[in-house]
């Protein structure tokens, strides 16, 4: 297997920025901050790097929530990774990512918004059942992918804009 990225923390003001654009002011925000964690495989096997819920949620069946991760990921030229619900979740409740599938570019991390990775996610239970997402728990996946571009791409504009846009 081929190294190709690093994971990295966004700045503590830059967290404090985005998660006060979701969820307001929170009291104990630098303890979010601190207590997050680094994406990672289970097991040696597995191609996922899970993500880590850094706070507890409670989704009622229909209701979404966008998930400022605190983590930003630096991508060798030529590879992209690609964000999916964790299967369990998916499976269980129906939890699915609002874009269906989250691409993270390799230039995204020196985008405005120090490239945080925002997760946005819905509980599209048809079941009426609440999905609850604890703290220090997995609630997505991304897997590094490698891509191609065509013989005659001619693309030159760099990335200005953060999360939702690419200039």
């Amino acid at each position: 297997m081929q190294k190709i990225a690093r994971f990295y923390k966004v700045s503590f003001t830059q967290f404090k920025k985005d998660w006060k654009e979701t969820f307001g002011d929170h009291p104990e925000i630098e303890d979010v901050y601190e207590s997050i964690r680094m994406p990672k495989r289970a097991t040696s096997g597995s191609a996922g790097y899970d993500f880590y819920a850094p706070m507890s949620f409670h989704l009622e069946a229909g209701e979404s929530i966008k998930i400022p991760t605190g983590i930003r990921v630096e991508i060798s030229k030529g590879w992209v990774l690609m964000c999916f619900p964790r299967s369990g979740l998916g499976f269980k409740y129906r939890m699915q990512l609002d874009n269906t599938v989250g691409i993270i570019d390799s230039d995204y991390f020196h985008a405005e918004n120090e490239g945080h990775i925002m997760i946005k996610i819905t509980n599209d239970s048809t079941e009426g059942k609440t999905l609850t997402l604890e703290q220090g728990k997995g609630f997505s996946q991304g897997i590094f992918v490698a891509f191609g571009i065509t013989e005659d791409d001619d693309s030159t504009e760099i990335r200005k804009g953060g999360f939702g846009s690419t200039n």
